[in-house]
């Protein structure tokens, strides 16, 4: 990710221009008694515009750098002059007269803004974003997703972002890491998952050393047209990003092909984005356990607590040879202990309510990260911000996709998923299972479901049960039919086509006086207390009352399990971001 050419404000200090007003919760603009002055920082009514959308030329991938203070506008555009929307509308007026506003809500107004992602700064760039909306949209870098997302998250499901730090060593503030030709790799790569109830969070770190297929990904040009980059079986995870010209869009492929999660958005930071967001928070609070000197990282600090920004974070979080066992698993639990603390630092009062703070971390976020061009507007960062800001970081759990040594190697330098650990781990995410223990009425659904599974057991041979395929592979509504006759001895079964409605899950749906069909035939298929819906029956072909077994698109074969486990395996590597851990 080249970190150059966003649209710099060299000529101005956005934190010398806002001002929190105590009063009304809000940032506005700080104005020169003598002076009328633009609500927007930058040169007064230049608009900067170089996307689609907003005035300019379609995107090709990189949104155009803004133009400097006192730079002529290109040919035939002429300098805007409207309101930003979200720029303070009454900011010269000073927002007299208005009702001022008590501090709890206005504690937690700057909360929404600011909390709850874990691509370093989306807390920071969502709190600041309707400050100067056309400068920062400026600094977005943004990339097509190649269709290999979801079209976007909705505030009505589960929310999945794929994040993603490259070992790319071009660009500014890159120097000096490596090999400077590098394409760079998936070098860290993390699945942020919100619940769809917005209660909890879970991270899951996957090894960039695992061994996984990568598929054909369709790849979107600079000049439009689309290139197939054909996918590699048996190779590095960390493969899928900057080789062969992979995009992040890839990498998106790639993690569904692996856990089954369709990604709604991506976001890439380089090896400068460390450096530049840990200064702006004011740096970042980290505990060792044991003096590490790693001439590799350059990593050199002595045990105890310390707080670090710029060169030293990027040493701690690439060091891996002195910490655990010296390798990227390692690593990855040194970076999720920092990913936690830097959680807990943007969340703070010191970072909430610093005006210097909120808008230095706005301008580095917008330019350190890449995004896809679905969310490449500060407007739509901002939503995303609002609504992954709503869970609390005791609820933010980080877990380590399980692997072990490949057996194919004598010298053991990749990994594999350690089964039947991994896919648990993942149908659990899939399915929203929280990794952590989360508020009361959590329980009590949970509680709720588990009951439906308890009590008598109709015999096989007295369900009655309507078949319908409502999302599954083609012919799976006849083969649970034939499997259900032949092999349970559920007889009075039928298959009754392809459903109205696509479910994501299996469901069976069942009258007052079908309790115990529904448990007899959860048993058989292994569905959880979750799929079972109290509601009605239906008129079989028979013209008799009948269940409704609608596979969805979970469904994975005759005789398979639906069950999703309700508690994370043993021996998965797991922690939470309230938690402070020295790295040992």
């Amino acid at each position: 990710m080249d970190a150059q050419g966003r649209g710099r404000a060299d000529d101005f200090d956005p934190a010398d221009q806002w001002v929190l007003n105590p009063n009304t919760g809000e940032y506005e603009l700080r104005l020169a008694p003598s002076a009328a002055q633009s609500s927007v920082p930058g040169p007064r009514g230049s608009s900067g515009r170089g996307t689609a959308g907003r005035g300019g030329a379609a995107r090709t991938g990189r949104t155009a750098p803004a133009r400097r203070p006192g730079a002529a506008p290109p040919d035939g555009e002429a300098p805007s002059t409207r309101r930003r929307t979200g720029a303070p509308a009454d900011a010269a007026a000073g927002r007299r007269g208005r009702r001022p506003v008590q501090k709890k809500a206005k504690g937690k107004k700057v909360l929404m803004w600011t909390g709850g992602t874990l691509a370093f700064v989306l807390i920071g760039a969502s709190g600041a974003a309707y400050l100067y909306y056309e400068h920062l949209n400026n600094n977005i870098t943004s990339v097509s997703d190649d269709g290999a997302g979801t079209g976007g998250f909705s505030k009505d499901r589960a929310i999945n972002i794929l994040l993603i730090g490259t070992d790319k060593r071009t660009g500014k503030g890159n120097e000096g890491y490596g090999d400077k030709d590098s394409a760079g790799h998936a070098d860290t790569t993390l699945v942020l998952h919100v619940s769809k109830d917005r209660s909890n969070a879970t991270v899951l770190s996957i090894p960039r050393d695992l061994i996984t297929d990568i598929p054909d990904c369709p790849t979107t040009q600079e000049d439009g047209s689309e290139k197939i980059i054909p996918g590699k079986q048996r190779t590095r995870f960390n493969n899928s990003l900057g080789q062969e010209d992979r995009t992040p869009s890839c990498t998106m492929r790639t993690i569904t092909e692996l856990t089954g999660l369709k990604m709604d958005h991506f976001m890439v930071a380089d090896f400068n984005a460390v450096k530049t967001l840990t200064s702006a928070v004011g740096g970042v609070d980290v505990c060792l356990a044991k003096d590490i000197k790693d001439p590799d990282s350059k990593l050199d600090l002595p045990k105890g607590e310390h707080t670090i920004e710029g060169e030293q974070a990027l040493a701690f979080v690439r060091t891996r040879h002195s910490v655990g066992f010296g390798g990227d698993l390692s690593r990855i639990e040194l970076q999720q202990q920092f990913l936690g603390s830097m959680m807990r630092k943007l969340k703070s009062n010191d970072t909430l309510t610093s005006p210097s703070k909120m808008i230095k971390l706005a301008e580095a976020g917008t330019k350190a990260l890449t995004v896809d061009d679905r969310i490449s507007t500060i407007k739509k960062l901002a939503d995303l911000g609002a609504e992954l800001g709503k869970f609390d970081t005791k609820n933010l759990t980080f877990a380590t996709v399980p692997v072990v040594d490949n057996p194919a190697e004598q010298v053991k330098a990749t990994v594999v998923l350690k089964e039947p650990q991994a896919q648990q781990l993942f149908a659990m995410v899939r399915d929203d299972v929280s990794l952590t223990e989360v508020k009361q009425e959590k329980k009590k659904e949970k509680a709720a479901e588990a009951a439906r599974l308890k009590g008598t057991k109709a015999p096989a041979s007295e369900v009655r049960v309507r078949i319908l395929n409502g999302g599954a592979v083609a012919g799976s509504a006849q083969e649970t039919l034939s499997w259900l006759q032949v092999q349970e001895g559920v007889t009075k079964s039928e298959n009754a086509g392809n459903a109205e409605q696509p479910l994501a899950k299996t469901t069976l749906e069942y009258g007052p006086d079908e309790a115990d069909q529904a448990r007899r035939l959860a048993e058989i298929m292994g569905l959880s207390g979750a799929a079972l819906k109290p509601g009605k029956s239906v008129t079989n072909s028979q013209g008799v009352p009948a269940m409704t077994l609608t596979l969805g698109k979970d469904f994975e074969g005759a005789g398979v399990p639906l069950t999703t486990p309700e508690k994370v395996p043993e021996d998965v590597q797991k922690a939470t971001a309230d938690k402070v851990e020295c790295a040992k």
